[in-house]
């Protein structure tokens, strides 16, 4: 018969995934030969054979493929007969030109899993168990294409059988570059706080159990970093924790045993239960059920709770024997500095914990646990990392050689390469010098991987944001983007949007470009440009990021400023404890002594938050109105009462949204003792209300505008609020988006910069 020849070029996650193997299964199985071979680009494939099967195993690569595979783009083209007697997987080659993909770090295959827990397995019990399928692999990559002379495994010589199973193309662990077994991998070792030995390898593990039984504070060696854990169940070693991470009040995470055991402490739908098993397998923000019987403490004043499964075989083998099924697991650092993960930090971790449960295998990158929550329609991001970092996304855009910094609060970076745009994973607030070090060194590797130099950087506008420091360090044009441009423009291409469209952003704090801070505007535009339509009516904030911190200044100052006769009087009867301080902001807002216009979301949803008296001091970002929110998961939605506010045209078609008779009728709500829960339901109504009728004004005085409407900002990670928005809308005739890859809150932020800096560079030149 007639043979041909074909090259089949493939690009996306297609290293790291098994996929190099499945192409030689298919390969035998249609009696083909040739070769295949991974590159920087992807993987390369020279088939030979009769065109029949050719042609079978090209459908067949496009419609299976190994479990965390991603395919891009597949290309056919023929070639000339080389007349290839066999079919072999060769070396990887260290040349492309066009992304490298680096593969995501992944959960624990049930393979493995069955053969952990087979006493007759050589794998029985060990704790580095892994296969094509799962493992690690972001964090132990120093260097492409991703072979294992290029990990972190490299120091650990492969035994004989493993050697075997990662030569032979049919075994599942063929090429699995983290392959190790008990006999050649990395082991485990158990110390106390001062350093010393006490155990190794599995007696190490149920050492550990015993001791979270009693109470401890242990910090594991995990994927991408230690974590801080104890036994969910004990409420005096979560106190103690907090203590220790200076945590007061932020919400922990939980890790179960199984689903089965989650759903003892939470509700959890269909698609909750499918993303919590999913091989990423994130924190998933939870709903908890009223008889669920673990402390308060875990999540203070909320009533849900972060929840994820086992994701390592370490885990699996914590929750072995001893009855335990809830385990707190979060980053083990001091709030404000970054993740630990390198062996040299062991002394400062003997200082946060009693013990340590350590392993030598090496981390090169540190990753956060990605955290999400499912809004009834899909996944919506509140930190991106493990398990979703670094994939690149898709862009039309002309982004190479351009750098997006990002901003001070959940950074990320993004790096624009030809067609894709790479985003780091969480790196969290810049608010420290060993978190600004740690964001410069994440920036470096990123760099480094993908071969990358910028020509520009994208910043903030803020003139006093560490990114924007940073940038100017840099070698590149620097281009300033407007925070709540960028947030619009994230979403937008989250979407696949490019056309102008209309967006609402409400946010926390963005520099405005009037000098005020920004926070709750309605937008119109691209990543061209962009145009304010409206925003709320600015009041002051007296100690500027102190009211942000306490959110009985904001709502003082709020007060004051909307009345500034009857104010006072509100405001000591609001607050009886702060009648000095009333007096002292009163004179700051008369005098302008530092206190910035602001009109934001997050601002005033912290106002209503300490009128109310739920939360008057923040010991984190976003707590007064994350509390606030949270009713809205507790209460009768069925409220459609909604408090009075007005809409003015203000100047140059700008319209302006003042919400004073909405806080006048709120304070007065709360001094009549009217239940919390109808007020804040009022008020969630009344601003969804707001949001709606400020864009039919727009639409009645504009009726060529586009209908398409994005929603972002940090704000909406509010589901009710996004949720009733969306379907508001909806019903008036626009269309509306949500994110969906990349966060709604700053998280994102980056990837709208990239793009608009993208736009700034390439627009054509016009003549004088």
């Amino acid at each position: 018969m007639f043979r041909k020849s074909i090259k089949i070029s493939i690009t996306g996650r297609v290293q790291g995934v098994g996929f190099r193997p499945f192409v030689y299964s298919l390969a035998i199985k249609y009696q083909l030969t040739g070769i295949v071979q991974n590159n920087l680009d992807g993987v390369l494939i020279l088939a030979e054979g009769e065109e029949l099967p050719l042609s079978q195993m090209v459908a067949e690569l496009k419609e299976k493929r190994p479990r965390l595979a991603i395919i891009r783009s597949i290309t056919v083209e023929k070639q000339s007969l080389k007349g290839y007697t066999q079919f072999s997987i060769l070396q990887s080659d260290d040349k492309g030109g066009t992304i490298p993909w680096m593969p995501t770090d992944t959960a624990i295959c049930d393979n493995c899993l069955l053969e952990m827990s087979d006493p007759t397995n050589r794998r029985y019990q060990y704790a580095f168990t892994n296969c094509t399928q799962c493992g690690p692999r972001y964090t132990i990559i120093s260097k492409l294409p991703y072979d294992r002379t290029m990990t972190t495994m490299n120091s650990f010589k492969m035994c004989k059988q493993c050697q075997k199973e990662y030569d032979d193309p049919m075994n599942r662990r063929h090429h699995a570059q983290p392959i190790c077994c008990s006999d050649c991998g990395p082991t485990i070792s158990l110390s106390d706080d001062t350093g010393n030995e006490i155990a190794s390898d599995y007696v190490a593990i149920t050492k550990t159990q015993a001791l979270i039984k009693q109470g401890k504070l242990i910090t594991i060696k995990g994927v991408g970093g230690f974590h801080l854990t104890c036994d969910a169940h004990q409420k005096d070693a979560i106190s103690r924790l907090r203590e220790m991470k200076k945590r007061p009040q932020r919400p922990l995470a939980v890790m179960v045993k199984s689903i089965d055991v989650a759903k003892k402490i939470c509700l959890i739908s269909k698609k909750e239960e499918a993303i919590l098993k999913s091989p990423e397998m994130p924190i998933v923000i939870l709903q908890k059920r009223k008889d669920c019987p673990l402390p308060n403490n875990l999540s203070p004043h909320l009533s849900t709770l972060g929840v994820m499964l086992p994701y390592t075989p370490l885990h699996h083998l914590l929750f072995d024997h001893l009855n335990l099924e809830f385990l707190v697991m979060t980053s083990a650092n001091p709030s404000g500095l970054p993740i630990y993960f390198k062996d040299e930090e062991l002394p400062l971790l003997q200082n946060l914990s009693d013990y340590t449960l350590y392993h030598n295998r090496p981390i090169e990158h540190p990753i956060d646990d990605s955290v999400v929550q499912c809004d009834g329609e899909g996944v919506s991001f509140i930190r991106r990392a493990r398990g979703y970092t670094p994939d690149p996304l898709l862009t039309k855009a002309n982004v190479d050689q351009i750098i997006a910094l990002g901003g001070n609060q959940k950074n990320t970076f993004a790096i624009g390469k030809p067609n894709h745009i790479v985003m780091s994973g969480h790196i969290g607030d810049l608010d420290s010098e060993e978190m600004v070090g740690f964001y410069k060194k994440q920036q470096n590797h990123f760099k480094n991987y993908l071969c990358f130099q910028e020509k520009y950087a994208a910043i903030d506008k803020h003139p006093e944001y560490e990114t924007t420091l940073i940038g100017n360090e840099l070698k590149g044009r620097i281009i300033s983007v407007q925070h709540h441009h960028a947030h619009h423009v994230s979403c937008m291409a989250d979407n696949g949007l490019e056309e102008p469209c209309l967006g609402i952003i409400l946010d926390g704090t963005g520099y405005g470009e009037d000098g005020h801070i920004w926070g709750f505007e309605w937008l119109y535009g691209n990543a061209s440009s962009f145009e304010r339509l409206a925003h709320l009516r600015y009041s002051p904030l007296p100690g500027a990021d102190k009211a942000v911190r306490e959110p009985w200044r904001n709502a003082i100052g709020m007060i004051l400023h909307y009345w500034p006769e009857e104010g006072v009087d509100l405001a000591t009867q609001l607050f009886p404890e702060r009648v000095e301080e009333v007096h002292i902001i009163k004179n700051m807002i008369d005098k302008k002594v530092n206190t910035p216009l602001a009109g934001t979301c997050g601002r005033l949803f912290d106002a209503v938050s300490a009128i109310l008296g739920i939360c008057l001091e923040s010991t984190y970002e976003g707590e007064a109105a994350i509390q606030l929110s949270d009713f809205m998961n507790r209460t009768n939605k069925d409220e459609q009462k909604i408090y009075p506010y007005t809409i003015q045209l203000i100047e140059n078609g700008l319209f302006q949204l003042d919400v004073s008779p909405m806080i006048y009728e709120i304070i007065q709500d709360h001094l009549h003792q009217l239940e919390p829960e109808k007020i804040i339901a009022t008020f969630h109504e009344t601003i969804i209300s707001a949001c709606v009728k400020m864009l039919l004004t727009f639409i009645k005085r504009r009726p060529t505008l586009n209908r398409n409407v994005i929603l972002s900002g940090g704000s909406f990670q509010n589901l009710y609020l996004a949720r009733q928005i969306k379907s508001r809308l909806k019903k008036e005739g626009f269309s509306v988006y949500t994110h969906k890859k990349v966060p709604c809150n700053d998280g994102g932020l980056s990837l709208g910069q990239l793009l608009i800096a993208s736009q700034t560079i390439n627009k054509p030149k016009t003549l004088d």
